[in-house]
């Protein structure tokens, strides 16, 4: 299955809490990333605080040989 990079670009000082609570979700902090499962669970949680992360696709795909 394939990973997303997850890279906090924007401090959360002065958002929304529900932003704060979503980039905790993520397991983010300011100028860090995490890899995650491409699911639309993570994807929700990445489009909500789209302005405040960059988000790269890795190739997630294993070789079998």
């Amino acid at each position: 299955m394939a990973k997303l990079k997850i890279t906090q670009t924007k401090s959360y000082s002065g958002a929304p809490e529900k932003h704060r609570r979503t980039l905790q979700a993520l397991g983010l902090k300011h100028q860090r990333s995490v890899l995650l499962e491409d699911n639309a669970a993570i994807r929700g949680m990445i489009f909500q605080v789209r302005h405040m992360v960059k988000v790269e696709e890795t190739g997630g795909q294993e070789n079998n040989g």
